[in-house]
């Protein structure tokens, strides 16, 4: 598995990591391979969120099941305060 070292660590993110870590009863290692899992997409992250889009786009397409004149939120209101 690759390494990754980063040097010229800012003081106060040194210790929020740590902090972080300590919480979560994890390494700092754990802490920062589990934030950057989160926050940096892999290409296998972004091609299922590409596929997700282009299935609510073609959703989107689709005429609504119910079709039909549907009263505005104002009418249901006036209908509410008529009984």
């Amino acid at each position: 598995m690759p390494a990754l070292y980063v040097q010229n660590v800012p003081e106060d993110l040194y210790k929020a990591l740590k902090q972080r870590a300590r919480e979560r009863h994890t390494s700092m290692a754990a802490e920062i391979i589990d934030i950057l899992s989160a926050m940096v997409p892999t290409e296998e992250a972004i091609e299922r969120r590409w596929a997700a889009h282009r299935r609510l786009s073609e959703r989107q397409k689709q005429p609504s099941p119910s079709p039909g004149p549907f009263p505005t939120a104002e009418e249901m209101i006036r209908e509410d305060r008529q009984r």
